[in-house]
Parts: C-alpha cells; sequence; structure tokens
C-alpha cells in the first residue's frame, strides 16, 4: 500500500518537473522568437524598395538631415532648369514656369511677371528662340537657416541663325516645407534673385 502511494508522489513529482520543464521551453521559445522578430523588424524597417521599370530595387532608409545637401542641390537644380527652359511655345512657357513656381516663394513670381511685362517671352515666341540651361554648380551654406545658396550656371539662347552663351549667378535661401507631388524635396526658395545675367564666350 505504501509503495504504491510513493510510486504515485514520485509519478507525480516527475510530472510536475516535466510540467514545469514544458513551461520553461515554451517560454524561452516564445522570448527567442520575440527577439528574432524585433531584429528582423528593424532590418527590414531600415529598407524602402522601389519599383521602376518592372524592377524592385532595393534602397536603404536614412535620416534626412544626412541627404540635405543632395536634396537642397538637386531641388535648386530643379527649380532653376523648370524656370528657364523654355521653348517658343507659350503652352511649353506657361508649363514650366508653373512647376517651377511651387518650388519658390512670391520673389520667384515677381521676376517672372517682370519678365512677361518686359515681353520676355513674347519676344521668345516670336523670334522662334529656344533656351536652355545648365547648372555648373551651387554653393550651400547649412550653418545656418534658412539655408543660403548661390547658383552659377550657364543659359544658352538658340536661334536659327545662332546661339548665344550667358552666364547666370542667382541667390536665395530655402526653408523647409512639406512634401508633395510637386514639391517632392519639401524646400521652398525665399528671397531669389538674379545677380548676373551677361553674355559669354564658352569654348
Amino acid at each position: 500500500m505504501f509503495t504504491h502511494l510513493k510510486n504515485i508522489e514520485t509519478a507525480f513529482q516527475q510530472n510536475k518537473k516535466i510540467v514545469a520543464l514544458v513551461i520553461l521551453t515554451s517560454a524561452f521559445i516564445s522570448v527567442a522568437a520575440i527577439y528574432f522578430s524585433f531584429v528582423a523588424y528593424q532590418k527590414a524597417d531600415g529598407r524602402v524598395y522601389v519599383l521602376a521599370n518592372g524592377k524592385v530595387l532595393e534602397a536603404v532608409a536614412a535620416d534626412r538631415r544626412e541627404n540635405i545637401p543632395v536634396e537642397a542641390r538637386d531641388h535648386i537644380k530643379m527649380f532653376h532648369y523648370d524656370f528657364f527652359t523654355l521653348d517658343p511655345d507659350e503652352k511649353v512657357i506657361e508649363a514650366n514656369i508653373s512647376k517651377a513656381l511651387y518650388l519658390a516663394d512670391g520673389s520667384a513670381r515677381n521676376q517672372y511677371n517682370d519678365l512677361k511685362e518686359k515681353s520676355y517671352y513674347n519676344n521668345l515666341i516670336s523670334g522662334n528662340i529656344s533656351q536652355q540651361i545648365s547648372v555648373d554648380s551651387i554653393t550651400l551654406n547649412l550653418n545656418s537657416y534658412p539655408y543660403y545658396f548661390k547658383c552659377f550656371a550657364t543659359e544658352k539662347l538658340i536661334r536659327s541663325t545662332s546661339t548665344i552663351n550667358k552666364l547666370l549667378v542667382t541667390q536665395g535661401y530655402l526653408r523647409n516645407v512639406s512634401r508633395s507631388d510637386n514639391n517632392p524635396h519639401g524646400f521652398l526658395i525665399e528671397r531669389w534673385e538674379t545677380i548676373a545675367n551677361r553674355d559669354t564666350i564658352l569654348p
């Protein structure tokens, strides 16, 4: 009788140990699964996948502060390209200027209105003149906000008989705004002005 009870007690103790071992093992597996899932999430969170021309490209996400110089220069370049790349077609001029004005404040619109009043765009159309711009360099001061910039570019006025090259120098300031389809870099050019726009001889 006592032997039978002792065997039951021993079996009960063994069952308790087995249950405790199963619980500890399950807890360990759960903690390990949570940990490795978190690590995998962190790795995946730092990556962005972009679909371009039917191909999936991987891009690494980074703090915007690391990309400010690149994005700021591209914003300035895009603005100047849209503002100064013109063809003798009223719709092309309006479309390009419209895109440029999303990237700058009223100072750009004032320059546009000034050129319009001087019949600059009408002269391009009547003379069948195309205007192209190539940005040579951009200096950018990120030590103070809003960020000051100076843009050096070459402007070409192309006629059927000749091409005139001009040195174009502008300056202004950049401030942060919300990103949008019309302003993908999230900057706005302020106090923009033309410092120089004179004929030059290129080799």
